[in-house]
């Protein structure tokens, strides 16, 4: 009987491992690509909501950049201590923590517009009452402009926290467990499925910005912008509940997943040694060592992470990966943290359409080239010089169409008094005295506010009182004024009326956007190409126990340089584009109306600058492949140390 039973007992085990060792792998698989999918929703809708709260909040894009750099700062708190000692705890269930604390901060960042009051743009209305000596209205407290954005911020900051944990812990816990030659494709895929999260991120946030901040609280009827007006603010705090229900969803896989799996390819082997020794223990022996074995104190966790650390840095190949990367995260977090508003500056496109197109063109573009990156690498089998050889292709190429696209430009908008005098000649000025003329002396305008009108000249005047306009007729978004003066001024017309909101563009102004789009996805594609081949190379230049460590480190200091002071300095260098600030409610500059075009491509594109972070990552990638053309055996990794490079060229 005692026989019969221990064969029951080991066949059972059998089946049970197989399966067991099965369903954990795939379903960490699916929960990871998951979790990439939710935190990329969150993150790209957060891109694209930044013209939205700076609007709301009437604060300035340098503000808007630190607001967006809170991510990378929460990030900076925890990443090195949650890489090294995560590796050596329950990584997935650390990660459905880290999910858990990313959707708290998602529900925070939308907490303010239950506090505030109803959003109040400027409109010609506000024209007339304005004594300055008029006391502060208690609403002023939480409307726009006041420091309730801070909960954005801190909210923010949250969700870089809880993301922490998800890019070290999650791609070191599947490279353990999966072959070498699968791990590319699984990282392609994971990273394809990521790129999903943009996309819908960016869709979603091109949806809410049409519908307008307090729908279902006022009248829309009485509502005299669109969504296209500078002053628009679309129904951005609904978003992030969204993502952040998606984002708690995502926690729930990782709470049922085991410590560790082991390596694919091995199943058998410990199926086999453990049948061995369910002969020869007893029951109470099979689980009471292995619990034992599982402690790690933390004390020699801590002892070991200086020592893990100067090992980590001795590796030549991993310090030049974290500088390729750090220039050009660089240009890419000033780039696209404002790309929406330079679209919408620039070519003249709504900020609806601007946040569409990127979802629905460059994203899947992006996603395109992650897979045929991941596919080149397993089709060839390329290894380590191969990898690196695409990146470098891949970053020479994106750095080349980046190149042209400074020459894709539209004129500026023609708005009299500050890109064009009011005799229609092109005259930038960055002085609101300009926008007074003689046609305008006896309405004595107000030139701080912005209610912007398109004569049937082409020509946007700041206000109808500053167009000179003497009558109106219609409601709402159907006003209609007439008889302004300086209309005439810019030329004899035979109608001297004007319509809410500006003129659009010139036609050629479309075609150039069309170009400016094409050169951008071909660039987002060629560029994508190189993500999966650069992760490979940083993957195999690190030993296996400090695998967690340097992700985690990479993160650390590419999000710490790379990902905190672009959005800021960038944002700094638009602000001073700026032609025509808007007031707030309650007084005080406001958030930005108007920017000279010209000036915001230059200081976007930095003079070269990010062309100069594109080309130092192409050298550095070419020194990374000379470093790695010195190891003569294909498969180095497995013999590689991190204290003697020169043995190799010996």
């Amino acid at each position: 009987d005692k026989l019969v039973w221990w064969v029951f007992k080991i066949c059972c085990n059998h089946s049970y491992s197989g399966i067991s060792t099965l369903i954990p792998s795939n379903l960490f698989l699916a929960s990871l690509a998951f979790v990439y999918f939710a935190k990329a929703f969150a993150g790209a809708y957060m891109k694209s909501s930044i013209t939205q709260i700076e609007r709301r909040f009437d604060i300035p894009s340098s503000l808007i950049g630190v607001i967006d750099g809170s991510f990378e700062m929460g990030n900076l708190l925890i990443i090195a201590f949650v890489s090294y000692f995560g590796a050596k705890l329950h990584r997935p269930r650390l990660i459905g923590i880290g999910c858990l604390i990313m959707a708290v901060g998602s529900f925070l960042v939308a907490l303010p517009h239950f506090f505030q009051g109803l959003y109040k743009y400027e409109t010609s209305v506000s024209h007339k009452a304005a004594s300055s000596f008029s006391p502060r209205p208690p609403e002023c407290e939480k409307a726009a402009g006041s420091p309730m954005w801070i909960y954005v911020f801190l909210g923010n900051m949250l969700r870089g926290i809880g993301e922490t944990p998800v890019m070290p812990l999650g791609i070191s816990y599947l490279d353990d467990f999966s072959r070498e030659e699968n791990t590319p494709f699984y990282l392609a895929c994971i990273h394809t499925v990521g790129i999903l999260g943009p996309m819908f991120g960016f869709m979603l946030g091109s949806f809410l910005s049409k519908i307008y901040v307090d729908t279902g609280f006022v009248n829309l009827d009485t509502i005299t912008i669109t969504y296209k007006d500078s002053r628009w603010v679309g129904a951005w705090w609904l978003g992030f509940i969204v993502t952040g229900t998606v984002v708690l969803l995502s926690s729930i896989p990782f709470f049922f997943l085991p410590k560790s799996l082991p390596k694919q390819g091995q199943e058998q082997e410990e199926i086999q040694s453990k049948s061995t020794e369910l002969a020869t223990k007893t029951e109470q022996e099979q689980f009471l060592p292995e619990e034992t074995q599982e402690k790690v104190k933390f004390q020699e966790m801590a002892k070991d992470f200086i020592p893990s650390l100067k090992r980590l840095f001795r590796n030549r190949i991993y310090s030049l990966i974290i500088l390729a990367s750090l220039v050009i995260v660089n240009g890419f977090i000033g780039l696209i943290t404002f790309k929406p508003k330079y679209i919408e500056q620039v070519y003249g496109q709504s900020a609806t359409k601007a946040i569409f197109l990127i979802g629905i063109l460059n994203l899947p573009a992006v996603a395109l080239g992650f897979i045929t990156g991941g596919f080149l690498l397993k089709r060839f089998k390329l290894g380590i010089v191969g990898a690196a050889r695409v990146a470098i292709s891949a970053s020479l190429g994106s750095f080349c169409l980046l190149a042209v696209q400074i020459f894709v430009q539209c004129e500026n908008a023609e708005v009299a008094g500050l890109s064009m005098s009011y005799q229609r000649v092109p005259q930038v000025s960055y002085n609101p005295q300009t926008l007074l003329s003689q046609c305008n002396g006896h309405c004595f305008c107000s030139v701080k506010h912005w209610d912007p009108v398109c004569a049937y000249n082409g020509m946007t005047y700041a206000s109808p009182c500053l167009a000179g306009c003497q009558t109106s007729t219609g409601m709402g978004k159907e006003m209609v004024f007439h008889n302004c003066t300086c209309i005439n001024e810019a030329g004899l017309a035979a109608n001297a009326s004007a319509v809410l909101g500006q003129c659009p563009r010139k036609d050629d102004c479309d075609i150039k956007f069309k170009i400016y789009m094409a050169l951008s996805v071909i660039g987002s594609y060629i560029s994508a190409c190189g993500g999966t081949p650069g992760y490979i190379v940083l993957l195999r230049s690190i030993q296996p126990d400090l695998k967690s460590l340097a992700l985690g480190m990479q993160t650390l200091i590419v999000r710490t340089l790379g990902g905190i002071p672009p959005p800021i300095y960038f944002g700094a260098l638009i602000d001073r584009t700026c032609l025509k600030w808007g007031t707030k409610h309650c007084g005080g500059r406001g958030a930005c109306r108007l920017y000279n075009a010209n000036a915001f491509r230059h200081r976007r594109h930095g003079h070269g600058v990010h062309y100069l972070m594109c080309f130092r990552k192409t050298t550095l990638l070419l020194n990374i492949s000379e470093c790695l053309n010195i190891v003569p055996h294909p498969y180095w990794t497995k013999y590689w140390s991190f204290y003697s490079i020169s043995t190799f060229r010996n």
